[in-house]
């Protein structure tokens, strides 16, 4: 156990730069003196530990320091592995492909592993322009080059941009960019599949930007922004489909099945108001109200289309 836990300490501190000692006691559920224990029996173990102090001050590993190879034992590699395919299924770059077949080769596969998960992202990467943009954007964001763009929002209108991408993100089952938008000023998040016209230019970016990690969390906590609570009454012959859809919160079952289900959407994506629509008379929105009128609206809008 202790052993694990050092090996574990050895590969954060490889991760990371300077981590206190309360972080790590935290991250691995001892004590700090526990902490200062292992960082000394690491350090006798022949692991180059430098410790800084001051209010910022912990611990790394000296630079340029790395774990032998052979640490990894095979089931570690065929984890790697399949991580990697699952990412390549998803975007097809020559230079990623490229070092998945130099990492192949280091990995420890001395005998055949009968894979039980599998990862597979192939949805994304089927759209050819996607691909393309993908691509563009990815080259971009290496030269620092801002890109000319059309946008299309989910409520449909455009906007002609020029922004700054900092950094693509793989969630929701979509790609996104992250840009500094110059018109805005200021930090936008865009929807791969909505951007069209997509333009290089040899306009350097107009600022340092600040960590692409830290700046990605930050707007789309920023953009939850724009979310709404809905309450769902739905009826209990439909459960498994709603759970599934929907992947809500179920506050109340009632003696017949019927359940009451939380969830929390975007409300300005499409896809959420698309999939109330198709349950038809087996969900009824309960909050908020302003939901019940569009959806009303929206009913009375399909009906007129058959009624002429």
């Amino acid at each position: 156990m202790k052993t694990e836990r050092l090996l574990s300490i050895v590969i954060y501190l490889l991760n990371h730069d300077i981590v206190s000692a309360a972080k790590l006691a935290a991250r691995f559920n001892v004590s700090k003196r526990t902490i200062l224990r292992d960082i000394e029996d690491i350090s006798l173990a022949g692991i180059p530990i430098q410790s800084f102090s001051g209010s910022k001050g912990g611990y790394k590993v000296m630079e340029g320091y790395k774990l032998d190879g052979r640490l990894l034992n095979v089931e570690d590699s065929a984890s790697i592995t399949m991580a990697l395919k699952g990412f390549l299924s998803a975007y097809d770059g020559s230079r990623y492909n490229e070092a998945f077949e130099k990492i192949s080769s280091m990995l420890v596969m001395q005998k055949p592993q009968i894979q039980s998960i599998f990862y597979d992202f192939g949805a994304s990467g089927e759209n050819m322009a996607i691909q393309t943009s993908l691509k563009a954007l990815e080259n971009a964001i290496n030269d620092k080059n801002a890109v000319n763009l059309v946008y299309v929002n989910a409520l449909g209108d455009s906007s002609h941009r020029l922004v700054e991408p900092i950094a693509l993100n793989y969630r929701w089952y979509a790609w996104y960019l992250l840009a500094f938008c110059t018109k805005s000023q200021d930090y936008r998040i865009f929807k791969v599949v909505r951007i069209s016209e997509l333009e290089a230019t040899r306009i350097k970016f107009s600022k340092k930007h600040e960590e692409a990690s830290i700046l990605l969390e930050k707007v789309f906590k920023n953009r939850k922004g724009k979310s709404i609570e809905v309450t769902l009454l739905c009826k209990a012959e439909v459960k498994s489909a709603i759970c599934e859809y929907l992947n809500g919160k179920i506050t109340k079952t009632l003696e017949n099945g019927d359940f009451v289900m939380n969830i929390e959407a975007m409300e300005d994506e499409r896809i959420w108001f698309a999939v109330l629509l198709s349950f038809g008379e087996m969900i009824t929105v309960l909050e908020p109200e302003s939901l019940k009128t569009r959806l009303m609206d929206t009913a009375k809008k399909i009906l007129s289309n058959y009624s002429k």
